[in-house]
């Protein structure tokens, strides 16, 4: 039997909601869940597990419509869906007068419950979440599963003290072939090959770095167990930290070409923090706006430092406020200064240079 575990897929997110390719980034999810579904169809996929937050909110008559044509179009695939906490079940939910497709079933209950598929030999247990947050560590009350010649699957989202908390140790003692979970958003086996984080489908955020996508994973309808497990990315978009080294004779023009020279390598899809280390002339204030322009770039932190000579300043100005405020730092021991004091050091000597220079 072959399992695809998908979890967070948040549709409807516009990630970076504040930058120019926000809109862009919604499409993303929306296709890289297609582009799930059309992998269902070419694994022969007996069962697709989607473990919470499906949607981003509670999700309208119209979105639930757009991924009901996707499962049809998958009928050999058993799809089993639970609420997760951005998309959990409210009184009002279009979701619970929904005629999903017939391959689908949707875990309404907000406790513990058996869904059992007969053609696969397989119990399903889960629940969906009915508020944003659980904080009774509802999974650790689930019954152990019989050895009842019966394939078992846990399907939950959790996992941290707001969010169904969960005794891994004693989850990881009972008899499920499978714990497909979802909310964290990064891949995780937690026991491996039986307790599985499968990550957000998209990264949602400059923190969600690496590789994101689906757990395929092939149960032997005979001995049930887990014969195989493996991650496949899937995301089009990643979020790169890219860390440029420069010295006090580097240009904002050599700059920014090192900067595109590197980006233009890269998939135009991913989305970038750039770190900026080492010297850089005092004098020198980056420009970035073509940069910006041409490229996805989240953020710029500079953290380069201005190459002055702080001692030979000192000796500079013996009597005036450059001098008293070099002289309040122990500039001779640099090295055991901490980022934040360098930091208050150049920024403050910067300043007070470019007071002087103006006068």
């Amino acid at each position: 039997m072959v399992v695809i575990h998908v979890s967070d897929i948040h549709l409807g997110a516009n990630p970076d909601s504040d930058k120019p390719w926000s809109l862009d980034r919604g499409y993303d999810i929306k296709e890289s869940f297609e582009n799930v579904i059309r992998r269902c169809n070419e694994l022969k996929c007996n069962l697709l597990l989607i473990s919470g937050d499906l949607f981003n909110k509670q999700p309208l008559a119209s979105d639930l419509n757009e991924v009901n044509e996707l499962f049809k179009s998958i009928p050999d695939t058993k799809v089993i869906i639970i609420a997760g906490n951005k998309d959990c079940i409210k009184e009002n939910s279009s979701i619970l007068s929904y005629n999903f497709s017939t391959n689908v079933h949707y875990i309404f209950s907000e406790f513990p419950t058996d869904y059992e598929i007969s053609e696969l030999n397989t119990v399903i247990h889960g629940f969906s979440y009915h508020s944003p947050e659980i904080t009774r560590p509802l999974v650790d009350t689930i019954e152990n599963p019989k050895n009842d010649n019966k394939i078992h699957i846990l399907i939950a989202h959790g996992g941290d003290i707001n969010h169904c908390p969960i005794d891994w140790t004693l989850l990881a003692n009972k008899n499920f072939t499978y714990c497909a979970l979802g909310h964290k958003h990064k891949f995780e086996e937690v026991v491996k090959n039986k307790i599985v984080y499968s990550g957000c489908l998209e990264p949602l955020s400059i923190d969600e770095t690496g590789d994101h996508g689906i757990v395929v994973a092939e149960i032997h309808s005979i001995t049930h167990r887990l014969e195989s497990l493996r991650f496949e990315p899937m995301a089009k978009s990643s979020y790169i930290q890219l860390n440029v080294s420069i010295s006090e004779n580097t240009t904002n023009e050599e700059l920014n070409q090192i900067i595109s020279n590197e980006l233009f390598k890269k998939n135009s899809n991913n989305i970038y923090r750039i770190k900026l280390t080492g010297d850089r002339n005092p004098n020198l204030d980056f420009d970035f706006t073509d940069l910006n322009k041409n490229f996805k770039i989240i953020e710029i932190n500079d953290e380069s430092v201005p190459k002055y000579d702080f001692v030979e300043l000192s000796k500079q100005h013996p009597n005036d406020m450059i001098g008293a405020f070099v002289r309040s730092f122990d500039c001779e021991n640099m090295d055991n200064m901490s980022i934040i004091q360098k930091k208050a050091l150049y920024y403050g000597i910067n300043a007070l240079m470019k007071t002087i220079n103006k006068e």
